[in-house]
């Protein structure tokens, strides 16, 4: 066992992981890929410049080269890794769709493909107002941002990078109506239909049955000494002053915060299914931002991060999910189905790791219940490899693998083994509600999104200076200013080549050494998108719809941009 461990150590934190010609699993090669390999479309990258892009050893930082090309004033930039993968493994994407209410279903077979569109990116400084776009596209817009740091191979983060915003859309649309009534709550039972067929012996029978179940109901209910929903007394008295609520308050946020998740959920299962069927190797984190109705909605399963960036202030729109973070619920649920760790791990997490000489004696542990340190008595269980191992960015679920939470990785299984870790693998999000009209922003207020090979060299305060100063120099009519504020970043957390080392400021590592001890170590790739929130505050003007945009299915068919 400890022979596996040290080498599935050896692979996912310092080695290469096996890949074919085009960076995927070699145990999927004999099937067809159903999204073959590529960068962001919005960089309009011809097939040389992404070959020139994967260059490891020089790291050519790709930019945003036509600001047209993203809604507001979006930046983007983007770096590959030092070698860690064969190939750029993040996958970004940006879409205005357009969500149209359902058809009025024509049988059993009804579609139930949503009813949203692709809309052409949307010039620096414009939007859509809302009740502008119910009179213009009898629908709601939507905007959405999306990162995904791949591992294992690019296929999980390049097809949800294609996929889940087509989740969100659908799963909005199903509470379109409801979410076009913001003065009404929405109603806690859809599709009721009156029992009202009294006509027909078979529907009398039926009725009679609901009407004796319920009337079960109501007495069970006047057992709760007061619960809402007890019949009145025999003698006409008023029933006991109700303790309980009927109905939960819902609001129309929760139900978008609710689509979100579901998205994510839909996103796995579609992976996994096409993996019977196509080549998707991987996974992938995941970090999703829309704007719907006036709120910033920011959804993260992984450990990459969102930080708004307001006056200078830095406000957390993001949680990273890592194996420390989420120890308790890994441990809870190991402890819960020990089946899960194939008896060769155990859920208690010790100081260090344990030996067979120390058995018998006391040593610091803790489990789930446990946020401190407590001494226990050290039992031959207790040898076997901890659920967590490491610490820090070194840290690993069942010696594996470093996230938590995220798309894909349904075969992941722990080196020359049959446990699989996808069960403690959520692709569940965590998402955020920014609400943008209670605040005054400014040109130079922004949203930083970025994977964890930005956020592993620079904290959030040393992000928010560089972008605050960088904007600041730069001309406030620039429409490139926010790229090239991207730019910087990236910069920063790449560094400069120096013996054989990339260095950042302070002849520090630069981005993902920290991953593996030795010099020459593979940076994670580096993807950062920045979202200016001043331009969502002056959205008068609609834009036209460009119907071809629809037709091929890509957002910016319309716009090509020359070799760099």
């Amino acid at each position: 066992m400890l022979t596996r461990v040290k080498s599935a150590v050896t692979h996912f934190m310092g080695g290469m992981i096996a890949t074919g010609a085009n960076g995927d699993h070699l145990s999927g090669s004999d099937l067809p890929l159903k999204f073959p390999y590529m960068r962001p479309e919005f960089l309009g990258l011809s097939p040389d410049e992404i070959e020139c892009s994967a260059d490891h050893s020089a790291r050519p930082i790709l930019i945003l080269k036509e600001s047209k090309r993203l809604p507001w004033s979006t930046g983007y930039a983007e770096v590959i890794n030092a070698g860690k993968s064969s190939l750029n493994e993040d996958q970004a994407c940006c879409e205005v769709l357009t969500v149209k209410p359902k058809p009025p279903a024509s049988g059993a077979g009804a579609n139930r493909t949503p009813t949203s569109r692709r809309r052409s990116s949307l010039p620096n400084g414009e939007g859509l107002g809302l009740q502008e776009s119910l009179e213009v596209c009898e629908g709601l817009t939507l905007h959405y941002w999306g990162l995904f740091d791949g591992h294992a191979g690019s296929g999980a983060a390049v097809a949800a990078s294609r996929q889940l915003h087509g989740h969100v859309a659908q799963h909005l649309q199903e509470v379109l109506d409801i979410l076009r009534l913001p003065g009404q709550p929405p109603p806690t039972c859809m599709g009721e239909e009156p029992l009202n067929h009294h006509h027909h012996p078979h529907h009398q029978q039926q009725q009679q049955h609901l009407t004796a179940t319920a009337q079960r109901s109501l007495t069970r209910a006047a057992s709760l000494r007061g619960a809402a929903g007890a019949p009145a007394g025999t003698s006409g008295t008023p029933p006991p002053q109700t303790r309980f609520f009927t109905e939960k308050k819902v609001s129309h946020e929760s139900l978008v915060v609710g689509a979100l998740e579901n998205a994510f959920k839909d996103m796995d299962v579609q992976i996994e299914k096409d993996k019977g069927v196509y080549n998707v190797s991987g996974g992938c984190t995941a970090l999703a931002v829309l704007y719907f109705l006036g709120k910033l909605y920011v959804a993260n399963a992984g450990d990459s991060r969102a930080v708004i960036i307001r006056s200078g202030e830095v406000i957390a729109m993001s949680t990273e999910f890592t194996p420390e973070s989420e120890r308790r619920r890994l441990q809870f649920l190991a402890y819960m189905h020990p089946h899960l760790l194939g008896n060769e791990f155990t859920h208690l997490e010790f100081a260090r790791r344990v030996q067979k000489k120390e058995v018998g004696k006391r040593m610091l542990y803790r489990d789930y219940t446990m946020s401190g340190w407590a001494y226990k008595s050290i039992e031959e269980d207790d040898l076997k490899f901890p659920l967590i191992y490491g610490e820090g960015k070194k840290a690993r679920v069942l010696a594996t693998i470093g996230v938590t939470r995220g798309l894909g990785d349904h075969d992941l299984k722990v080196h020359d083994s049959n446990i699989f870790i996808k069960p403690f693998l959520s692709c569940c999000p965590e998402v955020k509600v920014y609400p943008l009209s209670l605040f005054d922003h400014g040109a130079d207020d922004v949203l930083v999104l970025g994977t964890d090979g930005l956020w592993d060299v620079l904290s959030n305060q040393e992000v928010a200076e560089a972008v605050t100063g960088f904007l600041a120099n730069c001309d406030p009519d620039d429409q490139h200013r926010y790229t090239m504020a991207a730019q910087d970043l990236v910069m920063r957390a790449r560094g400069m080549l120096k013996d054989r080392s990339w260095r950042i400021s302070g002849d520090r590592l630069g981005s993902g050494d920290d991953i593996s001890p030795r010099p020459l170590a593979a940076p994670h790739p580096c993807c950062v998108c920045v979202l200016v929130n001043h331009s969502i505050l002056h959205v008068e003007r609609p834009l036209k719809c460009h119907q071809s945009d629809y037709e091929h299915g890509t957002l910016f068919k319309s716009h090509r941009f020359s070799s760099a």
